[in-house]
C-alpha cells in the first residue's frame, strides 16, 4: 500500500469512528432527552396517584370522626373500638404518603410546593389526633361518666373521673398542639383543593381542642372540689332577682354547701340581712368603690353590685368569716330561675322544714315546681309574708328542699346536666375558689363571672343593672338589649349600646302592690316606679363617648374598671312607662366580631339579647384602619 493510500485509509477509519461516536452521543442525548420528558411525567403520575390515595384517607377521617363521637355518647364500646381502628388505619396510610421522600421533594418546589406541605400538615396532625387524642380516650371513655359526678344517696362516685383526669389532660395537649400547628398555616395562597379542607380542618380541631380543655379542666377540678382530697365548705348565695344586683340579684339567703368525697350536705343557714354591718368595711380595690361605693365592703346586700363575680365572692367569704368564725373555701351563687332548672329534673318537693312551720299559714304553696318556683319566690312571697325575715327563712328553706332532693339522686341525669348547664350559660350559676391554683382554672370560663381575663371575648360589652329603688319591683322590669355596629370615625370601630326598659307594673301598683315591694317612697323613688342604675362597660381600650335617653343626650358618669371604659346612667320609670337607654363606645381597637354579656334576670335571656345589627354607612368608609 502507497503512503498516500494509508493516509486516505486512517482518515476513512477516523471518520467512521467518529461517525460512531456521533451517533452514540445522539442517542444518549435523545435517551436523555426523552428521560428528562418522561421522569417528571412518571413523577407527576405518581404524586398523582398518591395525592388520590390521600385525599381518599383524608375523607375517611373527616366521615369517622363524627361516627365515633357518636359511638362514644352512646357508650358503644365495641363500635367505638372499630371506628378508632378504622381512623388509625387511614391516618397512618395518609401519614406514610407526606412521609415518602419524593412527596417531600415535591413540598420543596416553587409555587406548587406550599400545597404538598399543607397536605403534610393536615396527615400529620390528623395521625396525631388519632394516635395521641383520639386513642387514649377510647380506652378510657367508660370512665369519662359525668353522671357520676351528680350527688346521690350514697354519693357521687369520683373515682371515675379521677382515674380518666391524666388521659384526658393529655388527649387535650395533643388535639391542642395539632391544632395549633394547622392554624400556623396560612390558606389563602393555597390551591382551593388544599385551602378548603384546611380550613375545614383548622375549624374542627380547634372546636376539639376546646371541647377536650373543658373536659379536662373539669375532669381535674370537679373531684377535688367536691372533696375526694378533703371537705370542701362553700358559701352559698341565692340571688334574688326582684332586686337587681349586676351580676343578677340581691344576695339575701344564705348557706353552706358541704362536700365530703362526693357527699353533699346542705347547713348553716343564714341571711344577708342577719350579718348586719361590717365595721369597719371590707376593703375592695379602689376603681370598683369609686363606681359602686364603700357599700360593697360593707353590707353582705351589696357585695354584687359589682358585675365582677370574683370580687364580690372574696367578699362575701371575708364578711362570713368575720360574723361567723367561719372560713369556706369558695362562693357559688344561684338564682331562682336555677331552682326551677333542678326542679324540672327533680320533680316537685313538698315544703316540710322546721324553719317553715311559721309561714305555713300564709298560704303559699307547699310543695313547689319547675313551674311555680319563680313567681312564688319573686312576687307571692311579698303578698303573703310580710317580715323579711320570715321571707328570707323561706326562700333558704326552699333552697334546702331542692338540695336534699338533689342530694338524694331525684331526677333523671341528663336532664339535671341539662338544666344545670342552661344556668351556666345564661351566668345565673357563679363559681370562685379561695384556692388559686382551682381559680385560674375556672377563669377561663364564664362561671367564674370575671369581667376581665381569658374568660372574657376581646370585643365584648357588658350590660348591667342595679337596684336604686330599695325594693323588690324588677319582677316587673321586662328588657331588650341589643348592639348596634355604627360606622367606623378616625378608623376606629364604634358600637352602641341600647337598652329599652318597661315598667309592667299595674297602674295602681302603689297601693295594689304591698310596701315592701314597692319601697313606699323610703328612698325617694315613688311607689310603683322602679329606679336603676344602668351600667354598661365596653371593650378594653375603648372610650364610652356618649349616652342618650330616648334620643336627648343624657350625663353619665364615665369610669374605667380593668382597662376597659364603664359608663352609668340612672333610669326611673313609672308603672307602664318605657325609655330607652343608648351608650356609645368609640376607640374601638377589637375588630372581632362583638358580643354581649347581661345581668340575668325573671326573663329568659333569649328574649333579652337581641341579634347584633349594623348602622347603614357610607360604602367609601374604611371599615379598619
Amino acid at each position: 500500500m502507497t503512503r498516500a493510500s494509508s493516509r486516505i485509509s486512517r482518515r476513512q477509519n477516523s471518520s467512521d469512528e467518529n461517525s460512531v461516536k456521533t451517533r452514540r452521543r445522539r442517542r444518549i442525548i435523545l435517551s436523555s432527552c426523552v428521560l428528562a420528558i418522561a421522569l417528571p411525567a412518571a413523577v407527576g403520575t405518581w404524586l398523582s396517584l398518591k395525592a388520590f390515595a390521600l385525599r381518599e384517607d383524608l375523607a375517611a377521617f373527616s366521615t369517622l370522626m363524627p361516627q365515633l363521637q357518636e359511638r362514644l355518647i352512646a357508650r358503644d364500646s365495641l363500635g367505638a373500638e372499630e371506628a378508632y381502628e378504622s381512623l388509625r388505619e387511614h391516618t397512618s396510610s395518609a401519614t406514610a404518603t407526606v412521609n415518602d421522600p419524593m412527596w417531600g421533594l415535591a413540598s420543596a418546589l416553587p409555587w406548587i410546593g406550599p400545597n404538598f406541605g399543607a397536605t403534610s400538615e393536615i396527615a400529620r396532625s390528623a395521625n396525631d389526633v388519632v394516635e395521641l387524642g383520639v386513642g387514649p380516650l377510647v380506652n378510657v371513655f367508660t370512665s369519662l361518666d359525668w353522671e357520676s359526678v351528680l350527688p346521690t344517696r350514697l354519693g357521687a362516685d369520683l373515682a371515675p373521673i379521677q382515674g380518666a383526669s391524666q388521659k384526658v389532660a393529655a388527649a387535650s395537649h395533643a388535639v391542642k398542639a395539632s391544632s395549633d400547628r394547622l392554624n400556623n398555616i396560612e390558606a389563602t395562597h393555597l390551591l382551593p383543593e388544599i385551602a378548603q379542607p384546611l380550613v375545614m380542618a383548622q375549624k374542627k380541631l380547634t372546636a376539639a381542642a376546646e371541647t377536650l380543655e373543658v373536659a379536662s379542666d373539669a375532669a381535674q377540678l370537679l373531684p377535688q372540689m367536691m372533696g375526694s382530697d378533703s371537705s370542701r365548705h362553700y358559701l352559698l348565695m341565692i340571688q334574688n332577682i326582684a332586686e337587681t344586683r349586676a351580676s343578677g340579684g340581691i344576695p339575701g339567703a344564705l348557706a353552706v354547701l358541704t362536700f365530703e368525697n362526693g357527699h353533699m350536705s346542705f347547713d348553716q343557714q343564714s341571711s344577708a340581712a342577719a350579718l348586719g354591718i361590717m365595721a369597719p368595711v371590707v376593703p375592695v380595690d379602689r376603681q370598683q368603690q369609686q363606681i359602686y361605693s364603700s357599700r360593697l365592703g360593707k353590707y353582705m346586700q351589696d357585695v354584687n353590685l359589682t358585675p365582677d363575680f370574683p370580687t364580690a365572692a372574696a367578699t362575701a367569704q371575708a364578711m362570713w368569716e368575720r360574723k361567723t368564725g367561719q372560713r369556706v373555701d369558695g362562693v357559688i351563687s344561684i338564682d331562682p330561675a336555677v331552682l326551677s332548672y333542678i326542679l324540672q329534673s327533680t320533680g316537685p318537693v313538698a315544703l316540710n322544714g322546721p324553719e317553715l312551720a311559721e309561714i305555713k299559714a300564709s298560704g303559699l304553696p307547699t310543695e313547689l315546681t319547675g313551674e311555680n318556683v319563680v313567681p312564688t319566690l319573686l312576687s307571692d312571697v311579698y303578698a303573703r309574708i310580710q317580715q323579711p325575715e320570715l321571707q328570707d327563712s323561706y326562700f333558704a328553706g326552699v333552697a334546702k328542699e331542692v338540695f336534699t332532693a338533689l342530694s338524694s339522686g331525684k331526677g333523671e341525669p341528663k336532664d339535671l346536666i341539662a338544666g344545670i348547664t342552661r344556668g351556666t350559660e345564661e351566668r345565673r350559676v357563679l363559681v370562685w375558689s379561695s384556692d388559686s391554683s382551682e381559680q385560674s382554672v375556672l377563669a377561663k370560663y364564664p362561671v367564674s363571672g370575671s369581667i376581665s381575663g381569658a374568660s372574657v371575648s376581646p370585643a365584648q360589652f357588658g350590660l348591667y343593672f342595679n337596684d336604686g329603688t330599695g325594693a323588690k319591683m324588677d319582677y316587673y322590669v321586662k328588657r331588650t338589649v341589643q348592639l348596634i355596629k355604627e360606622c367606623p370615625a378616625d378608623g376606629y370601630e364604634q358600637t352602641t349600646v341600647r337598652v329599652t326598659s318597661t315598667n309592667t307594673a299595674p297602674a295602681d301598683a302603689a297601693t295594689s302592690l304591698p310596701a315592701y315591694v314597692t319601697g313606699a317612697g323610703i328612698y325617694g323613688v315613688a311607689a310603683g316606679s322602679v329606679q336603676t342604675n344602668i351600667v354598661a362597660y365596653g371593650p378594653v381600650q375603648a372610650n364610652v363617648e356618649s349616652a342618650t335617653i330616648d334620643g336627648v343626650k343624657a350625663p353619665f358618669a364615665p369610669y374605667l374598671h380593668a382597662d376597659r371604659p364603664v359608663g352609668v346612667v340612672a333610669q326611673q320609670l313609672a308603672p307602664g312607662e318605657s325609655k330607652t337607654v343608648e351608650f356609645t363606645f368609640g376607640k374601638i381597637v377589637q375588630h372581632t366580631e362583638p358580643n354581649l354579656v347581661v345581668t340575668p334576670s325573671v326573663q329568659a335571656v333569649k328574649d333579652v339579647i337581641r341579634p347584633t345589627a349594623n348602622a347603614s354607612c357610607d360604602p367609601g368608609q374604611s371599615q379598619s384602619r
